[in-house]
């Protein structure tokens, strides 16, 4: 059976993390989660204060990888340190969206994500994977939700992490989020001409994944 790139791309808070786990899961490929990858350089910029192109400055100095955990998901390491727990906060999610439009800082994180490709077998997800990183990607899925949807998950993520969010703060963010993502000069998310929209406004978990499931195995055959 062959092995095939799948790009998940798609508006904050969709999902497309949880999605592109389970599916990686499901084919046996490795996961890869760039969003996971800006947010370890968003928060080394946050601890050591660093703003625009002092992050630039800074790149040499981050090492990012990925520790698989005996549940099978996979933690960032930043610099040898499990940051997994400290880089899904709105500061950390806001700072990388602030970071990722850089040049440097988006070609530093590409070729990396590219490397790990080489081999195929893998689910990466991401706002430019079937755009920028793998345009040759054998099935590009592209998520999305209503603005309203996606904030009251966010929201419920955060008061299930025991922070105490205000939904108009988080609608606000995803907003903001989706202005910069598709509006920044370098690789603004935008959907692939041959990506398949997922809308999960109104899917549970499970009808989403039966259906991107029966899209994957019409790309393996």
């Amino acid at each position: 059976m062959k092995k095939i790139i799948v790009a998940v791309d798609g508006y904050s808070s969709c999902g497309k993390s949880t999605i592109a786990k389970a599916l990686a899961k499901f084919a046996g490929y490795t996961y890869v989660d760039t969003g996971a990858m800006y947010r370890g350089v968003a928060l080394y910029a946050l601890r050591h204060q660093l703003e625009g192109e002092e992050v630039v400055g800074a790149l040499s100095d981050i090492h990012l990888s990925f520790a698989l955990q005996n549940d099978g998901s996979q933690h960032l390491l930043l610099n040898g340190e499990d940051v997994e727990p400290y880089i899904r906060t709105l500061e950390v999610g806001s700072k990388a969206s602030q970071i990722s439009p850089i040049h440097e800082v988006r070609a530093f994180l590409v070729a990396q994500q590219q490397e790990m490709g080489r081999q195929k077998g893998i689910v990466m997800d991401g706002r430019d994977i079937g755009t920028v990183v793998f345009p040759q990607a054998e099935l590009k899925l592209f998520l999305t939700a209503r603005p309203e949807v996606r904030a009251q998950r966010r929201f419920d993520e955060l008061k299930g992490k025991g922070e105490d969010p205000v939904f108009a703060d988080v609608l606000a963010d995803v907003n903001e989020r989706d202005y910069r993502d598709t509006h920044r000069a370098e690789s603004p998310l935008r959907q692939a001409e041959d990506a398949i929209v997922v809308d999960n406004s109104e899917l549970t978990r499970e009808e989403q994944m039966q259906h991107i499931i029966s899209l994957f195995q019409k790309a393996i055959d």
